[in-house]
């Protein structure tokens, strides 16, 4: 599988299968494709893994497009402004990204739920309680808001970061929740209770513009019906 990302902050990745190559995505993520890609909707692993991919904010089905007598294109946009990045996945190469960041794989990766060991960091970390891990071997594109800014952590090492703007972490760095210091700076402050904090040893992607950041400033400005 060759691919190509294109047209960012509204990008779209082109993807050639050579025969009988398989590509997985999420209902409603094909874009556009070559009349001889075959489409299967599939549970791709048995009710256990619907119900992980329900939990981690996908779809519980899953589509399967394979390139049929030949060479094949398909093609998958993103939903909104921002980024589509490719990650190879294998062993100590895994991804903890999040909810609803899986745009499409080749057929060796595996999405699953992931849950935060620690119960404050689901409840106040900003990606909720649980999150997307990609797993297996393979090439997934996941798509990010707005610009992203990566970071290596050395063992130890950590970043603290406000609500939402993690993207993606590789599976070895942890996640936890630290309030903000001070009773003025909490209330007052502009930035809400908690904060994560990310700790090394890995790789962070942070994104610039969460969707649920943009929605919160328009809806001011967004006239109410009656």
């Amino acid at each position: 599988m060759n691919y190509t990302i294109e047209g960012e902050p509204l990008p779209v990745v082109i993807c050639t299968l050579e025969n009988e190559e398989t590509m997985i995505t999420e209902k409603g993520a094909m874009s556009w494709m070559s009349p001889n890609m075959q489409m299967e909707t599939t549970s791709n692993g048995g009710i256990g893994k619907m119900v992980g991919r329900a939990f981690s904010g996908e779809s519980m089905f899953q589509n399967r497009y394979t390139a049929k007598n030949g060479q094949g294109m398909i093609a998958f946009a993103s939903s909104f402004p921002g980024c589509i990045r490719a990650f190879n996945i294998g062993p100590d190469q895994e991804i903890v990204a999040q909810k609803s960041a899986f745009l499409a794989s080749t057929a060796g990766v595996e999405l699953s739920v992931f849950f935060q060991k620690r119960v404050g960091a689901g409840l106040f970390g900003g990606e909720g309680f649980i999150m997307q891990k990609l797993s297996g071997n393979g090439v997934v594109f996941l798509e990010f808001d707005g610009y992203i800014k990566e970071y290596e952590l050395a063992p130890g090492q950590q970043i603290i970061i406000d609500t939402g703007y993690l993207a993606a972490m590789s599976a070895t760095c942890s996640l936890d929740i630290q309030s903000v210091p001070g009773v003025k700076n909490a209330l007052f402050g502009g930035e809400g209770l908690f904060n994560t904090r990310i700790t090394g040893p890995g790789h962070i992607w942070l994104q610039s513009m969460p969707v649920a950041q943009l929605a919160g400033s328009i809806r001011p400005f967004i006239p109410s019906g009656r």
